[in-house]
Formats: structure tokens, C-alpha cells, sequence
């Protein structure tokens, strides 16, 4: 499949984290697809590496206020010589850094519920969720504007690794949680619903963030170093699903959570708090369990449910499956995105002052 479609991404995200990841699988995806695109993004090597792998041309910009206006030049300057049918601007950061006036149809998206004053010269907006561009409609004057962007959980393969990478038994019952070490995640409620749980029940914790150290200590203190791993940021999602038993998500705030569309397709049995986006996309004891923010007691028996009942386990993963099939797989997604895609370009064609702000 060819897309005669030319895109420039921007993207002003950290160095990891769900939407920076997911911005990046899309490029990738889209790649595939033939859509010709160029990138202007901050050095990070994850990113570097995958679009150098593709041949994507990419431009390192800071995205540092301090240089706002020789950055926006650099901008406009890619749009003179690149001419792309539209700007896809990930995230409020990049948003805001998009000049005015370029003639251009300009997307901004949204991972969360994000301020739309960053947003001043987008002319179209996606949400990474309903709920989310329930949001943005209620904040703009047009909601046809408005599209909902799915993330996919299609993970590509990996290099296979094994319970023994971890020092784990080969019989051990593994939880997985692929997360940000930060408070808004619920890393400590699931490191107490682990010292409630069976001896028999491993914790792999891969992620990075301000509060890892945080997490190691508390781990110590409970006595739970024998059972539960830190890996750090990982890049293999695919490959440590394949070892675990359950995959966990006790956010405490969660505009959607990728992890939930990982888990789906990696056939691994989700459990996850009642944060946004597990709220509207989970069913609970269908395609999941869910329960209360902060409630490590009803978690840590959800484990153990999971973890010893195989019809229940099966159940959830078959619903799973399901729901992904539907909405969360890349061929759904990135057909689309790109359908999107060629929809604003021509209601921007058709209405030249869209892109003329």
C-alpha cells in the first residue's frame, strides 16, 4: 500500500513515556504505509535510531522557550522546502512552538486533557481517547474538528528473554507493570498489594522516572527484594508480556494507558485501577479487571484470582483479544489516522481559511 501523503511531525516529548512512544510507532507505522515524512524533534536517541532505520529525515530542535523564535524559523523554513499536505504537532509542547500563517492544515494532539491555549494555531485536534475529545469539542467553536486518534498495542517482536534473566522461578506466577516511576502511576499501592500476596507471586517493574528510588527503598523496607524486579526503562514491552502471567496498570491518573492495548494483543490478562482510560475501555471480569484508585487490598486479591484461576485468566484474555481486534490493533488505527488525515487536508482545501490563521 502506497499514501500519497506527505506529513511533518513535531514532537517536543521527553525521552520516554506512553505518548512519546506511541508518536514514534506511529511514524514508523505510517512509514510503512509509504507516507512520505519528515520529523523535527529533540535528539533522544530512541527516536534518532528509528528514524534513521527508516530513512525518515529528522531536524534536533530544543523546544527551549528561550528559543521559541529562531526555532519557529526552522520550522517554517522545513514547511518552505518539505511543502507538506498537513503538520502533525504531538503534544501541547509542540503545539505551542507551531507559527501561525504557514497556509498549512495543522493537527494538534492530545494524550491528555490538555490546556487548549497551546493549541492557538492547530486547526484540527485529536484525542487519544472518547473522553478526551468530548474535551476539546466543549473548547472549540467547530466539533467536527475533533477526531479520536486510538493508540495500537501491536508491539513488533523482540529478542526473547526468560524468567531466569530475572532470577525468577521458571514456575513463578509473574506480574508486569510497564510504567513511569512516578506517584500518579500507583507503583506503591501495587507494592502493597505485593506483600499480600503468595510468595509464589513475582513483580516485574520496567520503567523509569523521579520516583524509582523512592520505590526501591519502600520495596526494601517491605521485604519484598526477592520478589519484585526494577528493570528500568525497557524497550522490549513485547518480550517481557511473553514471560508474565498478568499485566497490571494501578494508576492513579490515566487519560488512557497504552499498556491496556499492549496487554490485549500480547494475550496477557489485565488488571487496572479506575483511572480514565481504563474506565471507558476496560469491562470489567470481560477484558479485564478493574478496581478503586489506591485500593492495594482488592488488587492484591485480583492477583491472586488471576494467578490461580485458569478459566477466569482465559476468559479475560479472550475478551481481550476481542476488544483489541476492534479498535486497538495497527491496521485499525493507522487506516484511521491516515483516513483523518485525508479528510482535514481536504476540508482544508475546500476552506482555505483553516489554514490560514
Amino acid at each position: 500500500m502506497s499514501e500519497n501523503l506527505k506529513i511533518l511531525h513535531i514532537v517536543a516529548g521527553a525521552p520516554t513515556g506512553g505518548a512519546e512512544t506511541f508518536s514514534q510507532d506511529a511514524m514508523c507505522a505510517l512509514h510503512e504505509q509509504g507516507v512520505e515524512q519528515r520529523v523535527l524533534c529533540r535528539p533522544h536517541p530512541n527516536r534518532v535510531n528509528a528514524m534513521e532505520a527508516r530513512d525518515i529525515p529528522y531536524t534536533p530542535l530544543t523546544f527551549n522557550r528561550f528559543k521559541k523564535r529562531a526555532e519557529q524559523k526552522i520550522i517554517k523554513q522545513t514547511i518552505k522546502e518539505f511543502q507538506p499536505d498537513l503538520v502533525h504537532c504531538w503534544m501541547s509542547r509542540a503545539a505551542s512552538f507551531m507559527p501561525a500563517g504557514t497556509g498549512i492544515p495543522v493537527l494538534g494532539w492530545f494524550g491528555g486533557y490538555y490546556d487548549l491555549k497551546n493549541y492557538k494555531t492547530s486547526d484540527f485536534y485529536m484525542g487519544v481517547t472518547r473522553d478526551i475529545v468530548r474535551h476539546i469539542k466543549e473548547n472549540i467553536k467547530d466539533p467536527s474538528r475533533a477526531f479520536v486518534g486510538h493508540t495500537f498495542g501491536t508491539l513488533p517482536k523482540d529478542e526473547p528473554v526468560s524468567r531466569n534473566d530475572f532470577n525468577m522461578p521458571k514456575d513463578a506466577k509473574v506480574v508486569l507493570l510497564l510504567s513511569r516511576m512516578h506517584w500518579k502511576k500507583g507503583v506503591d499501592t501495587l507494592l502493597e498489594a505485593a506483600e499480600a500476596t503468595t510468595p509464589d507471586i513475582y513483580y516485574l517493574l520496567a520503567g523509569d522516572g523521579p520516583e524509582l528510588n523512592k520505590y526501591q527503598k519502600m520495596c526494601t523496607q517491605m521485604g519484598l527484594d526477592d520478589r519484585v524486579r526494577f528493570l528500568g526503562w525497557r524497550n522490549d514491552r513485547a518480550a517481557l508480556l511473553n514471560i508474565s502471567d498478568i499485566c497490571v496498570l494501578p494508576s492513579r491518573y490515566e487519560p488512557f494507558g497504552t499498556v491496556i492495548a499492549e496487554a490485549w494483543f500480547a494475550g496477557v490478562p489485565l488488571i487496572a485501577a479506575k483511572a480514565a482510560g481504563a474506565s471507558q475501555y476496560v469491562t470489567h471480569e470481560e477484558d479485564g479487571l478493574l478496581h478503586d484508585i489506591d485500593d492495594a487490598h482488592t488488587l492484591a486479591a485480583q492477583i491472586q484470582q488471576v494467578a490461580t484461576d485458569t478459566a477466569l485468566a482465559e476468559k479475560l484474555v479472550k475478551g481481550g483479544t476481542k476488544t483489541y481486534e476492534e479498535l486497538f490493533s495497527k491496521d485499525v488505527v493507522v487506516k484511521k489516522l491516515i483516513s483523518d488525515y485525508k479528510h482535514m487536508i481536504a476540508d482544508a482545501a475546500e476552506q482555505p481559511h483553516i489554514a490560514a490563521q
